[in-house]
Parts: structure tokens; C-alpha cells; sequence
């Protein structure tokens, strides 16, 4: 696997709670370390003086709240929010964030929201190929992994649908499959490959991607419901 190098900056006002993920990001060997910021107004003046990968970003703080900072900054960095409450995860989501760690926050945890962002990174980067090509009417069409909702099997054929429309190419699922990386596209039915991060709603044996509706077999149930969730549930 190719090594890459994520440039991070933790926001905390609490000196305990940065000093908790300093040490963390310490033992975590593909995070170096660029500040340790108290508050907003100082993670604003690092971001104009160096190019930061991710931020472990708190959401209540004086003055500026984590959120409200992120949704003003012009091209803002990825982000995983770190905070004790519950009820800003839905924000969260919206904001695109790479993950929600509520605290306080063990370094299992800690270290499986890092590796998500590590595979969003090594997928980001131009070697990895994000991307694959299909025949598709008679030329070569390149289909962008993040463009895809899911695909469909159909005896010799599958049938790829993106953000954009829907492409019908000669191959099968498994081939398919061994194109796209695994943390990202899991299957869900023998007929079905799903992008995790297009699910927008779950509804028994049901995902719903976009206008379509994908379904979920009884053997695959737990797996995905596992993958899909990744300690995202918020609790009563």
C-alpha cells in the first residue's frame, strides 16, 4: 500500500481534550501533526499559513462554534468533529465530515475514524486510480469511483448507475468488484455493489440511494448494517 502523510490540526478549548488527542495522533503514524489550536481564531490563522489535510475539530467552543467555523471556511479541509454531544451528528453529515467522535474518545475509536480518513486520502491521490473504464456504446467511457451509487448485476451484463445516469456494460459483478476499493463499496445482495457514503436512509432490508431503492439479503444484513453504521447510531 502506498504511504501517505495526512497534515493535521486539533481544536479543542478544553486543555485535558487536546493533550488526549495530541498523544493520539502521536501513536498514529500517518498523521503529522501542524498545531494545536484553543479556539477558532486560531485554527483560522494556521489554515492561511500552511496547507492542512484534516481537522479533529470541537464543536462547542466560545465565541465560534466548530460547526458554524467549518461551514464558512472557502475550501475547508476534511473534518472529524469531536465533541460530547449527540445532537450535531445530522449537521455533521451534512457538512460532509469523515466521522463524529463523541467523547470521551478511546483510541480504538479514535484510530478507526483516522484510518477511514487515510483510504479517503490514498483513494484522493492521483496514483491510486480512482477510476476505471468501460465500453459503453461502442467507446471507452471513464467511470469516476465517486460518481457511482451502486451497480447491478444482470446475468452477462451490469448495469452502473452514477450521479450522472445509467451505464449497461458487458462484465460481471465480481469483476467489477475487484476494481473498486472495499471500504468504500461493499455488497449487499448477490446482485448488488453499493458507494457506502451514497446511503441515505435505511429501512428494513432497504437502502436508499439517491430515487432508487437497493436491497439487502438476509446473509448480508449484518455485515452491512455493521459497515454502514461504524458506530454512527445515536443513542436514546
Amino acid at each position: 500500500m502506498k504511504n501517505i502523510t495526512i497534515k493535521c490540526v486539533i481544536t479543542d478549548d478544553e486543555p485535558l481534550a487536546r493533550r488526549g488527542l495530541k498523544g493520539y495522533v502521536e501513536k498514529t503514524g500517518f498523521l503529522q501533526l501542524i498545531a494545536v489550536c484553543e479556539n477558532a481564531v486560531r485554527l483560522s490563522n494556521v489554515l492561511k499559513q500552511d496547507h492542512i489535510d484534516l481537522l479533529f475539530l470541537d464543536i462547542e467552543m466560545p465565541k465560534v462554534s466548530g460547526i458554524d467555523f467549518f461551514k464558512n471556511l472557502a475550501n475547508p479541509p476534511k473534518v472529524i468533529f469531536t465533541t460530547a454531544f449527540e445532537n450535531y451528528a445530522l449537521q455533521g453529515f451534512e457538512l460532509d465530515m469523515l466521522d463524529y467522535l463523541l467523547k470521551p474518545i478511546s483510541f480504538d475509536r479514535f484510530l478507526k475514524a483516522c484510518n477511514k480518513a487515510h483510504d479517503y486520502f490514498l483513494l484522493k491521490d492521483n496514483n491510486s486510480q480512482p477510476y476505471f473504464f468501460v465500453k459503453n456504446n461502442g467507446k471507452l467511457e471513464k467511470i469516476l469511483f465517486e460518481e457511482i451509487l451502486f451497480i447491478e448485476a444482470m446475468e452477462n451484463y451490469v448495469a452502473i448507475y452514477t450521479d450522472r445516469k445509467k451505464i449497461v456494460t458487458h462484465s460481471t459483478l465480481k469483476s467489477v468488484q475487484q476494481l473498486l476499493p472495499e471500504n468504500i463499496f461493499i455488497q449487499t445482495h448477490k446482485s448488488y455493489l453499493i458507494h457506502i457514503d451514497k446511503v441515505t436512509a435505511i429501512e428494513g432490508t432497504l437502502l436508499q440511494i439517491g430515487k432508487f431503492q437497493v436491497p439487502v439479503s438476509r446473509y448480508e444484513k449484518e455485515g452491512v448494517m455493521e459497515k454502514l453504521l461504524n458506530n454512527r447510531l445515536l443513542k436514546k
